[in-house]
Order: C-alpha cells, then structure tokens, then sequence
C-alpha cells in the first residue's frame, strides 16, 4: 500500500514537473513575428483579454489563456497603456506585456522646414495621416489664445523635427512649436550683441523672419543682417522683396510688379514704409535668429541676388546700381535668385 502511494506520488511529481516544462517552454516561446514586426494598436479601454484575443486571431500568439493568467496574476493587466506599438521579431508573451506597460509606443516625425509660414506648417500637419487634425487654420481661437499677448501668430512657432505618437494632435504640435520658439527667442534675446535697433524680442524674430526668406546660405545671414541694421540705423526703408510679397498673400502670382512695390495699402511693403514690418513674414530658425542678434559688421547698405544662390553687397547706391545691371538685368538662363530655387 505504501508502495502504491509511493509511486502515486511520485508519478503526480513527475507529471507536475512536466507541466511545469511545457508551461515553461510556452511562455518562452518566441511569438510568431515577422522580420518587419507586428503592429498592435490597444485602444482606450481595451482589456488584455481583448488585446491577446486578437493576437491569437491574428495567429502571433498560441496560448491566450497562458497569457491573461499571467497578467492577472502578476496585475500587468491593470498597467497596459493605450497606443500604437510595434512588436518585434523574437518577441515572447513576457516582453509584449512588458512593453504594453512601457508605454513604448511607436513614434512618427514630422518637420515644419524653416522659413515657411504657419499657413504652409498647418498644412504640412493636415498631410499626416497618423495625426489627429482639430485646428482650423492659423485664426483658431486655440492658437489665438496660445499666442497672447500678440494678436498675429504668424512666426511664433520654432521650425524643426517633431515626434510624436498616432492620435496626437496637429494642436499638439503647435503648441509644442510655440513653446520651443519661446525657449530659443529668449536665449538667444539674452546673448545679443549691444547696439541693436530692436527694443523687444518680438522685433528681433521679425528681422529673423526676412533673414530667413532673404538667403538660405549660412554664411549670409549675419552679412545682410548687418545690411539691415545699418539701415534701420540710418532711418532707411529695408526695401525688401519678401516682406513685400508676404503682403500680397494669395495674390502674389510669382511675378513682383513695379505697382506692388508702389502699393502704400500693403502694410508690409518695405518700399513705401519705414521700419520693420507688423509681423514676422515667416517662421525662422535659430540660424536666422542669432543672425538678427550678431549682425556682421561693415559698411555694406545693398545687396542683389547673383543668380547662384549667393548675394553681391555694396555699400554705396552707385556700387549697388551697378551690381543690378550685372546680376539681374543681364539674367543668365540658369538663374536663382536663392540656393532653393528651380
């Protein structure tokens, strides 16, 4: 009898420590992931019933069952987070979960190029499929608000690379761009060099703003920054294109006529009125802005566009007339009147 409960108890170990190596062998299982990885969205309120459920569907994931007992027991069922992951090749049931309470979803980009205007930023936003898109233009009461106290948003957003994750905002975006813009305005507004003719920040990213549209050469900036300055210095007109065509809006055809440059109704005609223009005409980067803030020293008050890419200087009208009659009246077939142009 002994013998019999002996081998009874015996055989019961034996056969528990084989369950214990298949269930062991299951939970290490590599699922069954393609090379490129799985995509698994968890939407809000989804159980980890629902989530494993769909894997098994999906044929990435054999034991269900195995997988919810063990999230229940070890209470990561209560932690999974909502989002868009990417499950990678060789995952196992224990890192899914693991990254499901991570929170590690999967990241998008999208870039906002310097020099462009918000208008053109919020449609480059409206383009992204895995963005959620709530604004309604640059004049939405959300952005209005985010930019107090100016009224005009035009320039108050910082040009760069954004991450973010499927079912974000464009809003998001824009006030993330906002924030950013603040954060190099100020810091570059706090290493300024002395003499300048800007009374606020808010001026100085206006005059970065035409640095921006003006040249797309790094070592130009500072030069026609300097243009500019002394210009405003001297109570000269900046008497620039860009400002100018701004103005126009959708009315610009790509053509500047000599009545746009006489128009004294457009408020950013740089011809026919004295300073800076309202706004900035752009949003410019920290290239141009520390540019508006360190403009490079020099006689120069002129510059034209070569046809390269590039700008000639002058410091007298004269100098600068003649540049004219070189550079833009005698136009070579393959001209460009900025590196950017086609």
């Amino acid at each position: 009898m002994i013998r019999k409960m002996l081998m009874a108890v015996l055989l019961l170990a034996l056969l528990g420590g084989f369950a214990l190596q298949e269930l062991q062998r299951r939970w290490r299982q590599p699922l069954n992931i393609p090379a490129q990885g799985f995509p698994l969205t968890v939407e809000a309120g989804d159980s980890l019933r629902a989530v494993v459920n769909t894997l098994h569907r999906e044929g990435v994931l054999a034991y269900p069952n195995l997988v919810v007992l063990y999230g229940r027991w070890t209470r990561l069922d209560q932690e999974i987070k909502r989002g868009e992951y990417l499950l990678p090749q060789h995952a196992t049931a224990e890192s899914m979960l693991l990254l499901l309470q991570s929170g590690k979803v999967i990241q998008y980009q999208v870039t906002l190029p310097e020099g462009i205007t918000l208008e053109r930023a919020l449609d480059i936003l409206a383009q992204q499929n895995e963005l959620e898109h709530v604004l309604e233009g640059p004049d939405d009461a959300r952005i209005l608000e985010l930019i107090k106290p100016h009224t005009l948003p035009e320039g108050l957003f910082f040009p760069d690379s954004y991450h973010y994750a499927r079912a974000a905002t464009d809003w998001d975006i824009i006030q993330r761009a906002h924030g950013e813009l603040q954060a190099v305005l100020q810091e570059e507004w706090e290493g300024r060099v002395s003499g300048l003719p800007y009374k606020t920040p808010y001026e100085a990213l206006t005059m970065a703003s035409i640095i921006e549209r003006e040249t797309g050469l790094v070592q130009e900036r500072e030069q026609i920054s300097g243009v500019f300055v002394r210009r405003l210095h001297k109570g000269m007109r900046l008497q620039t294109d860009p400002t100018v065509i701004y103005g126009l809006g959708s009315d610009y055809d790509g053509n500047l006529r000599r009545v746009h440059l006489a128009d004294d109704s457009n408020p950013y005609n740089s011809y026919r009125h004295g300073g800076l223009p309202p706004t900035p005409i752009a949003l410019p980067g920290r290239a141009a802005i520390h540019a508006a803030l360190h403009p490079a020293e020099g006689n120069a008050l002129y510059f034209v566009a070569r046809g390269d890419g590039g700008h000639s200087f002058s410091a007298t009208l004269a100098e600068h007339e003649q540049a004219v009659r070189k550079y833009q009246l005698q136009r070579r077939k393959d001209y460009r009147s900025s590196p950017g142009d086609q």
